[in-house]
């Protein structure tokens, strides 16, 4: 029997960047002998087990072989005689592919170290395309390793577009496509994951209604881009610069999905494309397993963020429309989040990354009025059908003083 360190912790060991877990292959051993040792048996596909001091995740080597297509399509065999380089070869990328034993020493059969050193993300073998999974590894690890300078092997892109045009994106399991994107969208340059996708011809599957923004215009007024999918990937660089929270970035991307079926002869205006956005949200949210968190507030922006953009210009009563509508009194956080979601979409514009955005801090403004009256003097002195009226009009009228000060 033996361990080997493998995977992601011996990637970052060598890229110098921290590691939050590690995970072990164990060569020659059966799930009996693991058991006898201590070891507790998770995985179900194959033997996985947890140490009994540790609790780190050791997995008997294994070499897998499709059966049928998607992601489950495959059987394995984890027999003693299974080698740790058989174990490599069925790893996604040469990065991944490296391990270390006991001693120190690196098995990396596939030049997994040199592809760190040309920072190069690289199929281990054609099996690469047994697993439509990996097109989305590929651009999740594209994006977190932006910074460092990596870039997909010319040769890796080609077979991810292959892989497309054989249909084996369209088998993914919406669980996994939705897990994949949650990680990319919680992580850093969250546009690279987009754009690989769309790169390889995946993102016109997986999320058609972000893919239909390229190539629509918009009014160069407002857009200096003009492309809304270029639009797009400025407001995730801003939201992402501006918060951490993945309901923020998820609006960020769908935030204007209704311009991807404006009517040609409007463009570049896209009158009404709120709430067509909308739809599409609503749309995606049934496809994928969205959590209700991300939807919703996805939803508000989508619809009340051009409300926001005029936020100057609009009377007390639909001020106080667009803070109900948002349920800002009873859900004061979401309602940063869609403010600092408006915001990532006012400077997500070529040359207007950097401008001033008051329209937020003078909606916060408003909410402080509204909120600040006396609800409960309120209900005292008034019958109970009439208080909600009540309330309203006290509101109103603490946002027209707000309005009116100097």
């Amino acid at each position: 029997m033996q361990v080997y360190l493998v995977g992601g912790a011996v990637r970052d060991e060598q890229l110098g960047v921290p590691h939050k877990e590690r995970d072990w292959c164990v060569v020659g051993a059966t799930p009996d002998e693991m058991i006898a040792m201590g070891y507790r048996q998770v995985g179900k596909d194959f033997p996985v087990f947890l140490h009994p001091e540790s609790g780190e995740e050791y997995a008997l080597a294994r070499t897998e072989r499709k059966t049928a297509p998607g992601y489950h399509g495959f059987a394995f065999d984890c027999s003693p005689q299974v080698s740790i380089e058989d174990d490599l070869l069925r790893r996604d990328l040469t990065i991944n592919a490296i391990a270390r034993d006991s001693e120190g020493n690196f098995v990396d059969p596939y030049n997994g170290r040199r592809d760190i050193e040309l920072r190069l993300l690289r199929h281990v073998s054609d099996a690469f395309a047994e697993d439509p999974v990996r097109i989305l590894r590929v651009a999740k690890f594209a994006a977190r390793f932006r910074h460092l300078g990596f870039s997909i092997a010319p040769e890796t892109l080609e077979l991810m577009r292959t892989m497309v045009a054989n249909g084996e994106v369209a088998a993914l399991v919406p669980d996994r496509v939705w897990k994949e994107t949650e990680v990319a969208l919680r992580g850093a340059s969250v546009r690279t994951y987009v754009e690989v996708l769309r790169d390889c011809g995946a993102l016109e599957v997986l999320l058609p209604e972000v893919d239909a923004l390229f190539g629509v215009p918009q009014p160069e007024k407002w857009h200096p881009e003009i492309d809304t999918g270029v639009h797009v990937l400025m407001v995730l660089d801003q939201a992402e610069m501006m918060s951490t929270d993945l309901e923020v970035r998820y609006a960020a991307l769908t935030h204007d999905l209704g311009k991807g079926n404006t009517p040609r002869n409007q463009l570049p205006s896209h009158p009404g494309h709120e709430i067509r956005g909308c739809k599409l949200i609503r749309d995606i949210s049934e496809r994928l397993p969205v959590p209700k968190a991300s939807r919703d507030l996805a939803l508000l922006v989508a619809e009340f963020h051009t409300h926001c953009h005029r936020a100057l210009e609009l009377n007390a009563g639909t001020i106080l429309k667009v803070l109900e509508k948002t349920d800002a009194f009873r859900r004061p956080d979401r309602f940063e989040q869609f403010l600092i979601a408006c915001e990532a979409d006012a400077r997500g514009r070529a040359g207007l990354e950097n401008r001033r955005y008051p329209q937020a801090d003078f909606l916060r403004g408003a909410f402080a009025a509204a909120a600040a009256i006396d609800a409960g003097a309120i209900a005292g002195e008034n019958q109970p059908s009439r208080i909600p009226g009540a309330i309203r009009r006290a509101r109103k009228r603490a946002i027209v003083e707000y309005q009116s000060a100097p």
